[in-house]
């Protein structure tokens, strides 16, 4: 879908392949508030998806750039947690160990 926007034609561009999140939700996200890429990634869900950001998170951070005009170093970035993936339950009991 192409729209006109400041006198030049966009396309609407992916930017989180995974969430399906394109840069006018982002735009929007950025114009509603969001002011750090975890601010975004809770209003769109971009960085949600498989990758976990590794694809969009730069992306994001550029289109923060943009709209808010401040340098990449002044935007913070986003906070990293542990992926919780399934466990077997016998690595969670202790073992007696013969010495």
């Amino acid at each position: 879908m192409y729209t006109l926007k400041n006198e030049r034609i966009e396309q609407e561009v992916m930017i989180c392949r995974c969430e399906e999140v394109t840069e006018q939700e982002i735009r929007a996200a950025i114009r509603a508030g969001a002011r750090t890429i975890d601010a975004v990634k809770r209003l769109t869900r971009a960085g949600m998806g498989l990758c976990q950001g590794r694809t969009c998170t730069s992306l994001v951070a550029s289109l923060i750039r943009e709209e808010m005009r401040v340098p990449l170093e002044e935007i913070l970035p986003p906070k990293k947690r542990l992926p919780i993936r399934p466990l077997e339950i016998s690595l969670l009991v202790q073992q007696d160990v013969e010495e």
